[in-house]
C-alpha cells in the first residue's frame, strides 16, 4: 500500500514559513461534520474534560535551572552508554514542544467539542496529514465506512497533532529498531525485504495475479482484523485522553514524555548536589538525609504495641493490591496455551501469588477474631490491567475460588490504563503495524488518580476504612512477624498520612531508597518530609551505589520496598486533584530497551520506554512545614514515617526469572524461598526445636533449600502466637514440614523426612451470609491437629530428582507421612513412632488418635461429640497482657 512519508520536524510546516494552501478535508473529519451517534458503530463513553493547567503549557526553550523550583516532580532515567547517541538531528524538541504546548492552551481554552475540533484542524501536522493524504481516499474511505462520531475524530486528530499520525499510516515499523540477532545490519535488511514481501503478497488477488490493490479493497478482504484494531486503538486514545485529563490528555501525554526527553541531557550536567546548590536561597529543593527510623528490631517492647494496635484498627482498615504491571522480567507462560501471565498468577509454595497474600489476610483477621471474638472481612481493592490480560485472569481466578470465602462485594477490580511506548530519540509511539502501538501499565503511581476516578476511596468509605495497607504480589514475607501490623498500628494510632516499611539495602539491587527530603520554600519557610528516590535516578542525585561510596545505599539509607500504610481520605485529595499531582513521581525510564512482535511475527528491540508514576511518591504531597530549619528529631512531627526492621522479614521478591547458568539468586523464586526458610528456622530455632542453620545464597545455587518448612501464617500471623503452639523436638537436614491448620500442637516432635498436614477448615467453615454470598466464618468447626512426644522417621523428599522446584513446593516424595482432616475432623498423635510411608485421613465430625500397641499403631476413630462440633474438643484461647499475646490451651 502506498502511503505518505512521516512529515520531518524540520518541515515547513512546523516553522515559521507560510503553510500553502489547502484543499477542504472530506467532510467526515472537518470540525462541522456531525454524524448520528445511534449510528456510530463503537462510539465510546463519553469522556469529561477537565481545564488544562497554565504551567502545562508554559513555552521554555532552555533547560530549567536546578534552583528554579517547578511544582510537579518530574524524573528521567538517561539512556546508558550504548543508547546514549541523542535525537536525530533533525529532530528539535523545543520547537516541538512549543507547538504542542501551544495547541494545548489553546485547547484547554475551548470549552466544546467543536470548538476544540476547530483548534485542531488549525494545527500545522493536523493540516499537513489529512490534506496530503486526502487525495488518496485510502484511510478516509476506512473511516468514514465506520460512521465515527466527532469526539472519535477528535481522538484521531488528537493522535496527529501529537506527532503520531505513522501509527494510523503503518508505515512506520521501527526501522531502527533491532532484531533480537547478532547482526544488526543483516536483520534491518531481512526486515525490510519481509514487509516489501507482505505487502506484495497482500496485493495478489484470488487468482494469484498481481493487482494494484487499495487500502478499501484489503479491508474488504481482512475487515475484521482493521476494525478490531482501529477499534483498540480509539479505545487506547480515549483512555489516555480521560485519564491524562490532568496534564492535557493525549496532547499533555506527550509534552510530558518530550520535556522529559528534553530534560535528560542537561539535567545530566545541571544536577549537582554541591555545597553551593544546597545553600542556595533561590533553591526549593536542598538536600537529602538518611532518614531516622522505627527499628522493630531494636525496641521490640513498642514493635509489640504497634502490632496490637494494627490488630485492634484492622476494621478500620482496607487492602489495596496494584496488579497492574507487566512483569516481563518474571517470563511467566501458560504452559497450556504459551500465553503470557501476569505475575499474580505465578505459582509459588502451591497457590498463585495472589492467593498467598489473601491467606496472609486472613490470618491476621483470624487473629482478630482469636482476640476479640468477632468477625472481620477487609475490603480489598485491585489495580488490574489489560496487559497479558491481567484484568481476565485475576477475575477469572477470583471466581474459580468464589472470592476466597470473602464474598464478592468485599472486593473491587479496577483496570489501569495502557499508555503508549515511546522511542528514546524522539518520543515516537512505537508501532507494531497499523492501529496498533505498542502499549504498556503507566506505572502503579496512577493508582491514585484511578482510584479517586472508579469511585475506590468511596467504596472504602462505604465499609467505615480510615486506612490501607498497599502491597505488591511479587514480596512473599511482607506479612511475616510483626511488620505490617505495626506499620498500619502506627498509621491509625498517630493518624499518619503515610508509612513506609523498609530495611536494609542490598549492594546493586534494583530498588529505591528512602529519604529525608529538606526543601526551602519561595516564602523562606522549611518544609519536610520522607519520600522514595527510585535506583534510576540514583545518578541525578549523586548517589553511587556501592559500599565504599561516601553515600553508601546501606550504612545511610534503607530500601524503599513499595510496602505502604496510606490515610485513604489524604489519598483521596491528591488522586481527586486536578493536575499533575495526583499523578506522583512521573518518570520516563528509558534505561531499558522495549522489547515487542509486530504484526508479522518479528521480535524488535528499541531503545524506548513509556511514561510511569511511582505510587510511593504520594508522599511528595505530604511535607510538614516549618518557620525556622530543623536540625535534628524532624521526623518526630512529620505526617510521614518509617518503620524498620530485618530484610527477609520485610522484602523477598519473586518478580524475575533465573536465567540459566546466572549465579545470582536476588529477587528469584529460587531466593525468595530460601528467605522463607530463614524465617522458618528462626521462628522454630526459639522454640527449643534443633534445626539445621541456611547458609548464604551462593551455597544453593545448584541444589534446592536444605530443608522445606511451609507454615499456614494463621498459626501466628505474630511469631510470639506460633512460638506457643511449638515447643521441643528437631527437624533434621532435608525434612520437610508442611502445616496448613491454625488450631495445631507440637510438643517434643522429632522430624527425619516428610510430614504433611492439610485441613479443609483451616480458620473456619463456610457459611451463606445475609447477602448470599459464600464466606468464611472464622473460628468456626475448624480442624485440629495435636502432635506430642511424636517421631517420625521416612524417606521424604527425593532431593536427586531433576524434577523438583522446591519454590513451587512441587517436588518428588519416596516416603512421607501425610493428615489429611476433612471439615471439623481431628487427629491427634501421642508417644509414638510413624516410620514409612502414612496416610491418616479423617472425616468430618471424627476425631482420630494414634498411640502405639503391642503390635505397632494403634489407631482409635471416635465421632466427635456434639456439643464439641462447633468449638472443638480443644483450642487455643487468646488473650492480651500488656503489650503481649498469651495463648493457653483449653480441653474440654
Amino acid at each position: 500500500m502506498a502511503v505518505t512519508p512521516l512529515l520531518h520536524h524540520n518541515s515547513p510546516l512546523l516553522n515559521n514559513s507560510k503553510p500553502s494552501p489547502k484543499p477542504p478535508l472530506p467532510h467526515f473529519l472537518s470540525s462541522s461534520y456531525h454524524s448520528s451517534s445511534s449510528s456510530s458503530s463503537f462510539l465510546l463513553s463519553s469522556i469529561n474534560y477537565c481545564p488544562l493547567t497554565s504551567s502545562s503549557f508554559s513555552s521554555s526553550s532552555s533547560c530549567p535551572a536546578v534552583s528554579q523550583p517547578s511544582p510537579p516532580c518530574l524524573r528521567v532515567s538517561t539512556a546508558p552508554v550504548e543508547y546514549a547517541s541523542g535525537p536525530a538531528p533533525e529532530f528539535d524538541f523545543h520547537l516541538e514542544l512549543a507547538r504542542l504546548k501551544a495547541l494545548g492552551s489553546n485547547l484547554s481554552n475551548s470549552t466544546s467539542l467543536p470548538d476544540k475540533l476547530q483548534v485542531l484542524d488549525s494545527d500545522s501536522r493536523v493540516r499537513f496529514f489529512f490534506n496530503s493524504a486526502s487525495g488518496k481516499n485510502e484511510l478516509f474511505t476506512f473511516f468514514e465506512s465506520l460512521k465515527l462520531d466527532d469526539y472519535l475524530v477528535y481522538l484521531l486528530k488528537c493522535a496527529v497533532a501529537a506527532g503520531q499520525e505513522h501509527v494510523l499510516r503503518g508505515d512506520d515499523f521501527d526501522d531502527s529498531g533491532d532484531f533480537d540477532s547478532p547482526s544488526s545490519s543483516s536483520a534491518s535488511a531481512l526486515k525490510r525485504a519481509l514487509y516489501a514481501l507482505a505487502e506484495m503478497v497482500d496485493s495478489w488477488d484470488v487468482t494469484g495475479e498481481s493487482s494494484k490493490v487499495g487500502l478499501a479493497n484489503k479491508i474488504s478482504r481482512h475487515g475484521e482484523e482493521d476494525v478490531n484494531a482501529f477499534k483498540l486503538l480509539l479505545k487506547t486514545l480515549g483512555d489516555v485522553e480521560q485519564f491524562y485529563d490532568c496534564i492535557g490528555g493525549i496532547i499533555g501525554y506527550q509534552i510530558m514524555v518530550l520535556e522529559l526527553l528534553a530534560h535528560s541531557t542537561c539535567e545530566e550536567k545541571a544536577v549537582n548536589w554541591s555545597q553551593d546548590n544546597k545553600s542556595s536561597l533561590q533553591c526549593q529543593f536542598i538536600e537529602i538525609h538518611p532518614p531516622k527510623v522505627l527499628d522493630l528490631s531494636q525496641d521490640t517492647e513498642y514493635a509489640s504495641q504497634a502490632a496490637l494496635w494494627g490488630i485492634e484498627g484492622l476494621p478500620e482498615l482496607g487492602e489495596i493490591y496494584p496488579f497492574g504491571g507487566s512483569a516481563d522480567r518474571l517470563g511467566l507462560v501458560d504452559p497450556d496455551t504459551g500465553e503470557c501471565l501476569p505475575a499474580a498468577m505465578l505459582a509459588y509454595c502451591g497457590r498463585t501469588l495472589l492467593e498467598g497474600l489473601i491467606r496472609d489476610l486472613q490470618a491476621r483477621e483470624f487473629l482478630f477474631f482469636k482476640l476479640y471474638g468477632k468477625q472481620c472481612i477487609t475490603p480489598v481493592a485491585i489495580m488490574t490491567s489489560s496487559a497479558k490480560k491481567n484484568h481476565e485472569r485475576i477475575l477469572s481466578l477470583c471466581e474459580r475460588l468464589e472470592w476466597f470465602g470473602r464474598g464478592r462485594s468485599n472486593f473491587r477490580l479496577f483496570e489501569q490504563p495502557l499508555v503508549p511506548a515511546i522511542r528514546a530519540e524522539d518520543g515516537q509511539w512505537i508501532v507494531r503495524g497499523q492501529f496498533m502501538p505498542v502499549c504498556k501499565p503507566g506505572g502503579h503511581g496512577v493508582i491514585w488518580k484511578l482510584a479517586y476516578d472508579k469511585g475506590v476511596f468511596q467504596w472504602f468509605g462505604n465499609y467505615g476504612r480510615k486506612g490501607a495497607t498497599v502491597r505488591q504480589v511479587s514480596n512473599v514475607v511482607a506479612a511475616t512477624d510483626l511488620t505490617l501490623l505495626a506499620l498500619t498500628g502506627i498509621g491509625l494510632r498517630q493518624r499518619k498520612k503515610l508509612g513506609f516499611a523498609s530495611c536494609r539495602r542490598n549492594t546493586g539491587a534494583t530498588e529505591g531508597i528512602n529519604v529525608l527530603i529538606e526543601k526551602r520554600t519561595l516564602d523562606d519557610k522549611w518544609a519536610y518530609g520522607l519520600s522514595c528516590i527510585e535506583y534510576t535516578e540514583f545518578d541525578k542525585f549523586g548517589i553511587i551505589n556501592g559500599p565504599l561510596s561516601s553515600k553508601s545505599l546501606e550504612a545511610d539509607f534503607p530500601a524503599n520496598t513499595n510496602i505502604l500504610y496510606v490515610d485513604l481520605p489524604s489519598a483521596e485529595l491528591v488522586g481527586s486533584s486536578k493536575n499533575e499531582t495526583s499523578l506522583p513521581g512521573m518518570v520516563l525510564n528509558v534505561k531499558k530497551p522495549v522489547r515487542y512482535v509486530d504484526q508479522f511475527g518479528l521480535t524488535h528491540s528499541v531503545s524506548g520506554g513509556r511514561l510511569e508514576c511511582t505510587m510511593q511518591n504520594i508522599a511528595d504531597n505530604f511535607f510538614n512545614t516549618y518557620s525556622s530549619r530543623h536540625y535534628e528529631d524532624v521526623e518526630e512531627g512529620l505526617d510521614t514515617f518509617i518503620v524498620y526492621n530485618e530484610r527477609r522479614k520485610v522484602t523477598s521478591s519473586a518478580k524475575k526469572k533465573r536465567m540459566h547458568g546466572n549465579k545470582s539468586l536476588n529477587q528469584t523464586p529460587e531466593g525468595s524461598i530460601l528467605d522463607i526458610m530463614r524465617n522458618a528456622a528462626d521462628l522454630l530455632s526459639h522454640c527449643q526445636i534443633s534445626i539445621p542453620k541456611i547458609l548464604g545464597n551462593e551455597d544453593y545455587v545448584d541444589s534446592g533449600p536444605p530443608f522445606l518448612i511451609l507454615l499456614h501464617p494463621a498459626l501466628g500471623p505474630l511469631w510470639e502466637v506460633t512460638r506457643q503452639k511449638f515447643h521441643g523436638g528437631s527437624i533434621s537436614m532435608g525434612s520437610e514440614l508442611q502445616v496448613e491448620v491454625a488450631e495445631f500442637v507440637w510438643r517434643d516432635v522429632q522430624l527425619h523426612g516428610s510430614l504433611i498436614i492439610l485441613a479443609e477448615n483451616i480458620m473456619g467453615s463456610m457459611i451463606i451470609n445475609e447477602n448470599g454470598e459464600t464466606v468464611l466464618q472464622y473460628g468456626k468447626r475448624c480442624g485440629r491437629c495435636k502432635l506430642e512426644n511424636v517421631k517420625v522417621v521416612n524417606k521424604g523428599i527425593d532431593w536427586n530428582s531433576g524434577d523438583n522446584l522446591y519454590w513451587k513446593h512441587d517436588v518428588d516424595r519416596i516416603e512421607a507421612v501425610k493428615v489429611i482432616l476433612h471439615g471439623n475432623a481431628e487427629f491427634e498423635a501421642m508417644d509414638v513412632t510413624l516410620q514409612g510411608n502414612h496416610l491418616f485421613e479423617v472425616p468430618d465430625g471424627y476425631r482420630m488418635r494414634v498411640t502405639s500397641g503391642k503390635s505397632g499403631l494403634q489407631v482409635q476413630l471416635r465421632a466427635v461429640e456434639e456439643k464439641w462440633v462447633e468449638s472443638g474438643s480443644w483450642f487455643w484461647s487468646y488473650k492480651i497482657e500488656g503489650t503481649h499475646i498469651q495463648l493457653e490451651l483449653v480441653e474440654l
